[in-house]
């Protein structure tokens, strides 16, 4: 059951905005029009699913942690909202809203709910609000989500049950090279791999004990210079003594060079190697979440490596959970033309501010106009040359 549609109202610079998400879901966009935004309220859901907001809540999701101000959308001539609305709703029609609060003047530890709702295929399960004093009576903490609460109640296979699991295990990774590697920890370590890129070594090891021989040989195939990976727990000579190591490490055989010393680790090899494995571990991994999001998906990689691995990223999904969805960002141009947006379950989305500088977020299409267009020219050059929109006034 994929997450269908969401809903943000008065979240950091997005004032009022729909998106109706597919299976790989793209966001394009000048710097700072608030594409991570759209990121980080899914997230602060995510957080509200679980029964509460709070700074650990969201930094464990991969959201910035802050004051409300923070949060709230603030924009000259305009009242500052009170609360943050925030809704999802599945392909199988169930239902989370929640509305959340938190002063601006005297900031509470933790967001306490206004509003809560959770339905499925129309019936009311959760319904607080702020008149709703019977449902008050049952939760004197207003920090905590009495949806989260209901789930024991629900067989796991109620639609609005899957619809918080999913929200829950929702997460946004940001990977850099020096949590690739394994020289610094990762702040939040999850299986496969964690929200920086931490146990890289031991998410592939797992990933190829699962996957069958082909699978694997096809996430190879992306990095031309390497006949093999493996995660070994024994480097040797191959890595300094210091230089910080995990339990195990990853071990690149290099094609080209002489057998005797064709052996490099994560902390020598390409870091567009290790960003390739990271998006492949989450997109294959049977135990990646159910919704995920991966901020800057282009970071350190090749044009052309970018168009192939985006190329990839719908297959890899289908095959290893048919249900399973990705929301990414991306500033190189070249990741589009790895986009099948005949395809329906691949969407493109361009991200821009308006005059007054909210957070506008449309759906490309082909139309017949772009399919005319994209015969002469590739999508790349098209969005570079400003037919797509979703690029900075400069």
């Amino acid at each position: 059951m994929k997450l269908r549609t969401i809903h943000i109202k008065g979240f950091k610079s997005i004032i009022d905005q729909q998106v109706v998400l597919g299976r790989v879901n793209c966001f394009i966009g000048g710097n700072g029009v608030g594409k991570s935004n759209i990121l980080e309220a899914l997230g602060v859901l995510g957080a509200a699913a679980a029964g509460r907001v709070d700074d650990e809540a969201i930094i464990r999701r991969g959201v910035r942690a802050g004051l409300p101000r923070l949060f709230k959308s603030s924009f000259a001539g305009i009242r500052i909202p009170p609360d943050i609305m925030l809704e999802a709703r599945s392909e199988s029609d169930a239902t989370f809203r929640v509305s959340l609060l938190n002063s601006l003047d005297k900031p509470e530890p933790a967001w306490t709910f206004k509003t809560e709702h959770l339905s499925s295929d129309g019936k009311e399960i959760v319904s607080r609000g702020v008149r709703d004093k019977v449902q008050d009576e049952t939760n004197l903490d207003k920090t905590a989500g009495l949806s989260a609460l209901k789930l024991v109640n629900l067989q796991t296979d109620e639609p609005a049950s899957v619809l918080m699991k999913t929200l829950q295990g929702y997460a946004i990774y940001t990977p850099n090279t020096p949590a690739l590697r394994a020289t610094v920890p990762d702040p939040q370590t999850r299986r496969p791999v964690g929200l920086a890129g931490g146990g890289l070594a031991e998410g592939f090891d797992s990933l190829k004990r699962e996957m069958r021989e082909e699978e694997i040989a096809d996430v190879l195939s992306l990095i031309d210079w390497v006949s093999d990976v493996a995660a070994t727990d024994s480097v040797g000579a191959l890595l300094s003594p210091a230089i910080p190591r995990a339990k195990l490490v990853l071990k690149f055989t290099d094609r080209f060079m002489a057998e005797s010393r064709n052996s490099l680790t994560a902390y020598d090899a390409s870091e567009g190697a290790l960003y390739v494995l990271f998006a492949a571990i989450l997109c294959l991994s049977p135990s990646s979440p159910a919704v995920f999001a991966i901020d800057n998906l282009d970071s350190a990689l090749n044009p052309r490596l970018v168009t192939r691995l985006v190329e990839r990223l719908g297959e890899w999904l289908r095959s290893s959970d048919p249900n399973r969805q990705l929301l990414f960002t991306a500033h190189n141009p070249t990741v589009l033309d790895g986009l099948d947006l005949e395809d329906d379950e691949i969407r493109l989305f361009a991200v821009e501010r308006n005059s007054a500088g909210y957070t506008t977020i449309r759906r490309i299409t082909v139309s017949a106009e772009l399919r005319t267009l994209n015969e002469k020219y590739p999508l790349s050059r098209l969005w570079a040359m400003g037919n797509l929109g979703a690029v900075p006034n400069v």
